[in-house]
């Protein structure tokens, strides 16, 4: 039973199996749906069939089950989406916010990633050809509920984003907007990784007259040598026989304090209880935390 408007929600990417810093930012996004009496649903961002590893989707659900996570409503999947992503794609280049780009990455070389707008003015046509939105020459500013004001100039910062790639795939930016205001998403909880997308995420809102969602992003578990725990570092996957466990630890992780009482509970206990004690003020308000540090 919902008391509450708000809405939450996790959404993995299929390119592999969740691992011990997926599990951190889903125990966040559910404790702060959960104890805020609101609603906490599961989007899969199969955006890059590619990248997709078979059965990850299935495994990815049969493990939140096995941790104790209930959502609500249906599974929904961006690779429904297509129409909708594209119907908008339309729209931004009707209206001149967009622009077809023949530039390959050999061409943007030495921009250190910050497009230089080669294309903006030159009508390419629409086909065989990524798409990017036009960026003004302003500051994009949030207060993130756990790491305070981030601000970003997205001219000189990031410059002319693409929304639809030269292969015809939907970028994330666009389709993340898109189906958070279409789920009617008031709060995302996800890692720090993305804090830097947020501002992209931002003007798109405002073009599309989105209303804004709440942000709490929380911080990324990396290894010892630096990199972030991910599907691209072969990070493992959470283990069914250990949830009580790695619960407590993303607790701790996230800056709660489980009661030594916990010790042997079942999944859906240490969730109860994680709900019931929910503290966002607790989360270390810091970017990343060291994997070696949680154990």
């Amino acid at each position: 039973m919902t008391t509450s408007s708000y809405i939450g929600r996790f959404a993995p990417t299929p390119s592999g199996y969740l691992h011990f810093g997926s599990l951190v930012a889903a125990v966040a996004s559910y404790l702060d749906a959960r104890a805020a009496g609101g609603r906490w649903l599961v989007r899969m961002e199969d955006l890059d069939p590619p990248r997709e590893v078979p059965g990850a989707q299935t495994a990815i659900l049969d493990t939140l089950e096995r941790y104790g996570f209930e959502w609500d409503g249906a599974v929904e999947r961006q690779s429904d989406r297509h129409d909708a992503y594209e119907a908008t794609v339309a729209r931004l280049l009707h209206s001149g916010l967009a622009y077809a780009c023949t530039c390959s990455r050999k061409q943007l070389e030495g921009y250190g990633g910050l497009y230089p707008g080669h294309c903006r003015n030159a009508q390419h046509a629409h086909d065989m050809a990524a798409i990017r939105i036009r960026v003004p020459e302003l500051e994009y500013a949030f207060t993130d509920r756990v790491q305070g004001e981030f601000r970003q100039h997205l001219g000189r910062d990031v410059g002319d984003f693409i929304i639809r790639r030269r292969d015809g795939l939907f970028a994330y930016q666009l389709a993340v907007v898109l189906d958070d205001a279409w789920q009617g998403i008031t709060d995302i909880v996800r890692g720090a990784d993305l804090l830097d997308s947020t501002p992209r995420q931002l003007y798109l809102q405002e073009l599309l007259g989105f209303p804004q969602p709440r942000y709490l992003h929380v911080p990324l578990i990396i290894q010892p040598d630096g990199h972030k725990l991910g599907k691209s570092y072969r990070s493992p996957p959470l283990p069914h026989d250990q949830a009580g466990p790695l619960l407590l630890r993303a607790l701790r992780a996230l800056g709660q304090q489980p009661s030594s009482e916990l010790h042997g509970a079942s999944a859906r206990e240490i969730l109860t209880w994680g709900i019931q004690s929910w503290q966002p003020a607790r989360i270390p308000h810091t970017h990343t935390l060291a994997e070696a540090e949680l154990r």
